[in-house]
């Protein structure tokens, strides 16, 4: 018995037999897992105060090391985002006290994004309940598994970039 995904690909395989309907199947599932998982995720953010993309800015800050600094356009860059929508989720955390902005030394018409000491408990905290949700959510898969299905997609994200 299949789910939903096999029931649209057996439905179009009935009306549209000519076409390759594989990548169909692909495609489908990966937005399928991306929108099971999506709550799931959220979940611990939320609990944590966040939204998906301010812990995307927190984690970019801790993953530079210490002192956990970083100037706007660097963030930009990291995260792929405009720098507009940069500002607001760097305005949403200094107000949340998580990371603090000052003059960079080396060019005054920027500044420098640096997490406070709050701001790193939070990403700590965050990322490593956030680490062990994903490790649950991956459970049905063993460890060679998922290094197929990670090598997979990078191949697959590669060719699309």
């Amino acid at each position: 018995m299949g789910d939903a995904i096999d029931t649209i690909i057996e439905q179009w395989r009935r009306e549209r037999p000519d076409l390759d309907l594989s990548a169909m199947d692909v495609f489908g599932r990966l937005a399928q897992a991306m929108r099971l998982m999506a709550p799931q995720v959220d979940r611990v953010f939320t609990k944590h105060g966040l939204r998906q993309g301010e812990f995307d800015v927190l984690a970019a800050l801790r993953r530079a090391g210490p002192p956990y600094t970083l100037i706007p356009s660097e963030l930009s860059e990291v995260l792929m985002m405009s720098r507009a929508g940069m500002t607001n989720r760097i305005d949403r955390l200094e107000a949340a006290g998580l990371v603090e902005r000052s003059l960079d030394p080396a060019d005054r018409r920027s500044f420098l994004v640096r997490l406070t000491e709050r701001g790193l408990r939070v990403i700590d905290d965050t990322l490593t309940e956030h680490a062990a949700n994903l490790a649950r959510l991956a459970a049905p898969l063993g460890r060679e598994e998922m290094a197929t299905l990670a090598g997979l997609l990078r191949k697959l994200a590669d060719s699309m970039e």
